[in-house]
């Protein structure tokens, strides 16, 4: 039997499943064909142990369950509107929905927000009971809010649930998508590999089959407490409440208490701002986290009564756009340190939108070798939101053999300098890269780019504008030395002109019996080490620019070499 067939079955036994063979509500599952479905669990692709988990857990389905697929990402790239129904929702569809799953072709974006919004509008959700199960392996790309969008689903919807299976999610990633079950009534459900979201997709299908028992009067029970722990958090206070806006990543954890009051081991977290839940009477030590925001207290659990302590984090909002120049659009690559009262909070890259503690905030934005360093002050409940201009420009930096003809060789290295030099001549290097089309950026300013490529060197001064791009071309006015020297043992490439002392300058060297080297347009001399160790034989070499100079030097017709 296939692997994960077993997998399957050995799931909804130890779930004690059973579908039903009553009528159920019409559901769609939404399955990610973005191209990170691509990347790997334990040697298998993602899309693959998807494929096989629906293969494997929709083969036995009620007769009267209607069920749809649809995917999203998968037919071109950088396309948010790239989402497709592949299946209808109908009786009878599970293998329909493995045979289409296995035509996904994973390549594009994330628009699982979207995604959810059509499947439910497909089963027509304002006016009939529907569920969506989403299956995605990473987050939202296409800016749209996915737990704005659950609330708004479960405002507008009869009986509207999402279920979300996060497929090799971090937990920081999980809730950030988590609130899409959550603020419609369903589950969120980590699978990090193939058993994982068999049972995933066990537990959310069984959801939407499974029979609900007919109501028979009872009477009203006393009221009675669901929960004995209903904590909330302030940024600051006598502020709102987090979560009353909407947002849900508010992290909760609880402790034990250690004998000294410390706090102890570890015992739960909830990811939800408005939670609420059952712990077992006695002394925790409760931490409200928020972004980078953090605040504790002792709380004591009593028998029938709900304790509802408040937690003031005492932190705000930073909201930072860098930019490379005014009127430019935020640069992912620019990235941002951010420090509050001396100490090290973290580096986030492109837009920054962070919950800092309140005080002194600093930070240091860079972009290439464009810098901006500054201080604010934060106040607990305020927002500091502003743009970060970098005043900084592009300089694409090319060597040329001859004007005209491109080096195109990966050795080739080029490295920026400030135009200014030191009192003892030396220039500050800011940057280096290797190949051709390198790309820098810089302040506003004058640059030198110096181009190397083997024993060729040139340099070319130019300046940099903010906000605008430069094409820089360095001549290094150069060919190539292709030399065949059969008996060789090792060979040293000299400058033929020599000094007043009567030497020549050594510019290259190998030990091959064929060797290429790029070398500045000249006269040169080879001298070459027999193999058998009998002496050194030398012949005279030129180099013209532009070009290729192929040499075979034999040491029959070569010179003998008595010094260099």
């Amino acid at each position: 039997m296939h692997k994960l067939k077993k997998l399957v079955l050995g799931a909804v036994a130890a779930l004690g499943l059973a579908f039903p063979a009553i009528a159920a509500e019409r559901a769609i599952i939404v399955l990610d064909g973005s191209g990170s479905m691509w990347a790997q669990i334990d040697g298998k692709a993602r899309i693959t142990i998807a494929r096989e988990t629906l293969d494997s857990v929709l083969s036995s389905l009620p007769d009267d369950l209607e069920l749809g697929l649809m995917t999203y990402g998968h037919r071109e790239k950088g396309n948010c509107g790239d989402i497709e129904m592949l299946v209808e929702p109908a009786p009878g569809t599970g293998a329909a929905i493995a045979a289409a799953a296995n035509e996904i072709n994973p390549k594009g974006m994330t628009p699982l927000s979207d995604a959810v919004r059509l499947a439910a509008e497909d089963l027509r959700y304002t006016e009939e009971k529907a569920t969506v199960i989403l299956i995605t392996d990473g987050l939202e790309t296409c800016e749209v809010d996915p737990c704005a969008l659950a609330t708004e689903l479960e405002g507008q919807g009869v009986d509207f649930t999402t279920h979300v299976l996060g497929f090799g999610l971090s937990d920081e990633e999980g809730r950030q998508v988590a609130c899409l079950a959550e603020n419609t009534g369903g589950k969120y459900l980590s699978a990090q590999n193939g058993a994982d979201l068999v049972d995933a997709l066990t537990t959310t299908v069984a959801q939407v089959v499974k029979a609900e028992p007919k109501p028979e009067p009872a009477p009203a029970p006393a009221p009675v407490a669901d929960h004995n722990y209903r904590p909330s958090a302030s940024l600051a206070e006598g502020g709102p409440n987090i979560g009353d806006g909407g947002s849900d990543d508010l992290i909760w954890e609880w402790h034990q208490v250690n004998a000294d009051g410390s706090k102890g081991e570890w015992i739960g977290t909830d990811y939800y701002a408005r939670f609420k839940g059952t712990l077992p009477p006695g002394d925790y030590i409760m931490t409200a986290k928020y972004g980078y925001a953090t605040a504790e207290q002792p709380v004591t659990i009593t028998k029938n009564e709900v304790a509802s302590p408040h937690f003031v984090l005492n932190a705000g909002r930073l909201l930072l756009h860098p930019r490379a120049s005014e009127g430019d659009e935020v640069d992912r690559d620019a990235s941002t340190e951010v420090n509050a009262n001396g100490a090290y909070v973290t580096t986030a890259y492109g837009e920054v939108a962070l919950y800092v503690p309140a005080g002194e905030i600093a930070v240091t934005v860079k972009l290439g070798s464009a810098m901006v360093e500054r201080t604010y002050t934060l106040k607990a409940g305020e927002t500091i939101d502003e743009d970060v201009i970098l005043g900084a420009g592009i300089a694409k930096v090319n060597a040329d053999y001859v004007e005209g003809m491109k080096v195109e060789d990966g050795d080739l290295a080029v490295e920026i300098f400030e135009a200014k030099k030191a009192i003892d001549g030396s220039r500050k290097s800011v940057g280096y890269a290797y190949g051709p089309d390198s790309s820098f950026d810089l302040p506003a300013g004058d640059y030198v780019a110096v181009a190397k490529m083997d024993a060729a060197t040139a340099e070319t001064p130019f300046t940099v504008e903010a906000g605008k791009a430069v094409d820089v071309s360095v001549f290094l006015g150069a060919g190539v030395l292709a030399l065949t020297i059969p008996e060789a043992k090792a060979v040293e490439i000299f400058e033929a002109k020599r000094d007043i002392q009567g030497n020549r300058k050594s510019v290259a060297y190998g030990y091959e019996t064929e060797m290429q080297k790029v070398l500045p347009a000249g006269d040169y001399v080879v001298v070459a080490e027999h193999h058998d160790g009998s002496g050194e034989f030398e012949a005279p070499v030129t180099v013209k620019a532009g070009e290729r100079n192929e040499y075979t030097i034999e040491a029959a017709t070569a010179g003998k070499s008595k010094s260099k």
